[in-house]
């Protein structure tokens, strides 16, 4: 059991939450939490708010209406707990591209004060997870899509954080390459009591036993089980409940 499930506080916890750009609302009063140890996936098309929604969450977008609170700190007012909290892996690469694996995971251990020995066991942990450790002296632009995807896990996951945001995090991926990605995080919150919130427009990455939240133009039209979304919508598969909860708009 995780420390958050042993306290009884939640991995995330968003309430009443609005943005607008120029006048416009990305976000209208959203509110959801993610329990311990619990895969929640941000199901939406694109435009319906979800990378705004990270943002939000990792503090590159500030100024908002609502709370939120990272393993119960407030990011506006806790900045520093909330985030040292967090890993992300972001839609966009963010690897540079001239450095090797190790660089490139040194250089995120060093931001979050691991020693060099401690660096180094973790970096050894989680790309052996990732079936990476022997190219672990590779450039990073000599990786393919999906190898490079595995270094970002790896690298979110370095200073052991409660909960982790996947932003699309399988665009552009070939289909076993997304598959070993969805396996691996599953396996880590199944094993390892991690927290995720994963946004993505992809049914096949949505396991039946994920929490799902349908986020819509803006605002959340469901959040619960996969069972649940079944039964609210009376359809027999996710693909037709979230055509029907967003009028009309398929996922794939």
């Amino acid at each position: 059991m995780s420390d958050l499930a042993k306290q009884q506080i939640a991995a995330l916890e968003i309430e009443g939450l609005s943005f607008s750009y120029a006048g416009k609302k990305a976000l209208d009063q959203v509110s959801f939490s993610v329990n311990p140890a619990e895969c929640t996936i941000l199901l939406g098309p694109n435009g319906a708010g979800k990378s705004t929604l990270f943002s939000l969450i990792t503090r590159l977008y500030d100024s908002h209406h609502g709370k939120i609170n990272l393993c119960g700190f407030d990011v506006k007012q806790q900045t520093r707990q909330a985030l040292s909290s967090l890993g992300v892996v972001f839609q966009q690469t963010t690897l540079d591209l001239d450095l090797t694996v190790m660089q490139n995971l040194h250089y995120h251990t060093a931001l979050h004060g691991l020693n060099k020995k401690h660096a180094n066991m973790r970096i050894q942990e989680e790309l052996e997870r990732l079936n990476m450790y022997d190219r672990r002296k590779e450039k990073v632009r000599l990786l393919n899509g999906g190898h490079k995807r595995r270094v970002e896990i790896a690298r979110a996951l370095l200073h052991k954080p409660a909960l982790l945001l996947l932003d699309e995090p399988t665009i552009g991926l070939d289909v076993p390459s997304r598959q070993s990605i969805v396996e691996h995080v599953h396996l880590l919150v199944k094993e390892h009591g991690l927290s995720v919130l994963w946004a993505t427009h992809l049914i096949d990455e949505i396991d039946s036993g994920d929490q799902v939240i349908v986020l819509y133009k803006g605002q959340i039209k469901y959040k619960g089980s996969v069972q649940g979304l079944l039964t609210v919508t009376d359809t027999a598969s996710i693909n037709q409940g979230f055509k029907k909860l967003t009028q009309g708009v398929e996922v794939l």
